[in-house]
């Protein structure tokens, strides 16, 4: 009974003492960023704060498209990468 009752101190000090460890090396959550493929040029472009300016760049230039990127055409996305290649951003 002895050993069995030092057994189970010994496995819950350990978790104790593990479980700070364990939180402090959990992944922190990220930005979510959107991988978006064009097609036309066969390249993959990642959605973020900078892209959401150049696309609003992008309408201002072309007022007829009213539409988020998302919901637009692929036709009209096609467009706007044609566009985006031609605009790189700059460093």
């Amino acid at each position: 009974m002895f050993h069995a009752h030092r057994y189970i101190v010994s496995l819950f000090l350990t978790a104790i003492l593990a479980a700070p460890v364990a939180i402090i090396a959990a992944p922190q959550p990220q930005d979510v960023s959107v991988r978006v493929y064009d097609s036309g040029h066969k390249d993959y472009h990642t959605w973020d704060d900078n892209e959401n300016r150049a696309y609003g760049q992008y309408r201002t230039e072309n007022p007829k498209v009213r539409l988020e990127f998302s919901k637009s055409s692929k036709k009209q996305q096609s467009q706007y990468w044609n566009w985006r290649h031609s605009h790189p951003d700059k460093n």
